[in-house]
């Protein structure tokens, strides 16, 4: 019979204050339970207030990590190690998770790790798809991240590209600003942008030829123009949505597309916030149709959760690494293994 583990996650990266058990039986994932607390307050300033995030995450981790084992139907004694966002993100919302992870690990005895939030993002898939194995080209976008991986095997990833500017969901709030959306603004474009007619705006395809980097600075400020026009116009306003989206998405489609053909690869993964996106999924299916098979993880997975985060640090876990409780929380930095 197969030894089972139970990994406890914990993700406080941002805005999102989440909690996740991760059952772990043999080389199966199985999700025992998954809590996500989003803060609403940011919508009324329009993006994260990192002072006011961090103090959200103050009051409710507590009874977040608390569900998270209710809904496992377990006690903290029976947890067998603890995974927790160490970074990239606001420090101070970090370092509430980080501080908390810790505080369990050494109360406990339990092993613990600081997990890279992109690197869960690359492991999200994996909980729904356990047949998902490398190699595959990984395209991971969010709010504050646009980049394109050849993930040799868990653990060893080559980067082929990442954004010189603007990550594309970064993008998508700045032009929703734009045409007067709430944020965060990505949802949002992407049901307008279905009532679009397309080619109403001839808007540009940043890089589209030019290796594996992204630039989206340029369309934001094509779009600007537009709306200066009058693209923000209720008569207007989903075809510019639908514009802008075409244009992202065909960039990174086709920089994707490009990467499996060249690489030689037969699986694509799109990760992160971005990837909650379905027109940009469909887009990839039907590019790589016969070529490649897409893989993509359900919305709940695909935005910050600590599911994802307990996949990365169980798996890191299980092979006998963790992390010192001197670990310090970190604004950005490379993936490991990286190359």
């Amino acid at each position: 019979m197969a030894t089972s583990s139970h990994f406890l996650g914990i993700e406080t990266s941002c805005d999102e204050t989440s909690a996740a058990v991760l059952r772990m039986e043999g080389d199966r994932p199985r999700l025992a339970s998954l809590v996500i607390l989003s803060q609403d307050i940011h919508r009324v300033f329009g993006g994260v207030v990192p002072e006011l995030a961090s103090r959200e995450h103050l009051r409710t981790i507590g009874p977040v990590v608390d569900q998270a084992l209710a809904d496992a139907g377990l006690e903290l004694s029976q947890l067998d190690g603890i995974a927790v966002t160490a970074g990239p993100g606001l420090i101070g919302a970090l370092l509430v998770g980080l501080m908390y992870g810790k505080g369990l690990s050494y109360a406990l005895g339990k092993p613990f790790i600081g997990v890279h939030h992109l690197e869960g993002h690359l492991f999200a898939p994996w909980l729904e798809d356990p047949s998902l194995e490398p190699p595959f080209i990984a395209l991971l976008v969010s709010g504050g991240h646009t980049l394109l991986l050849d993930v040799e095997a868990w653990g060893r990833y080559h980067l082929l590209g990442e954004t010189l500017d603007d990550a594309a969901g970064e993008a998508f709030d700045k032009v929703g600003t734009l045409l007067g959306l709430p944020y965060p603004a990505g949802a949002l474009i992407e049901r307008l942008a279905t009532q679009g007619r397309p080619g109403r705006f001839a808007l540009p395809r940043p890089m589209l030829r030019d290796g594996y980097a992204f630039s989206f600075s340029g369309l934001k400020t094509a779009v600007l123009r537009a709306v200066r026009s009058g693209g923000a116009e209720e008569a207007h306003r989903a075809d510019l949505a639908r514009d802008f989206q075409d244009a992202v998405i065909e960039v990174l489609v086709e920089k994707t597309a490009r990467a499996v053909s060249e690489l030689g690869r037969e699986t694509a993964v799109i990760g992160g916030g971005v990837a909650c996106n379905r027109a940009l999924a469909d887009a990839l299916r039907a590019r790589l149709l016969g070529a490649a098979r897409v893989v993509v993880a359900s919305p709940r997975l695909n935005t910050d959760n600590a599911a994802m985060i307990a996949a990365a640090g169980g798996w890191r876990l299980a092979r006998g690494e963790q992390s010192g409780l001197d670990l310090e929380p970190f604004d950005s930095g490379p993936l490991p293994g990286i190359s």
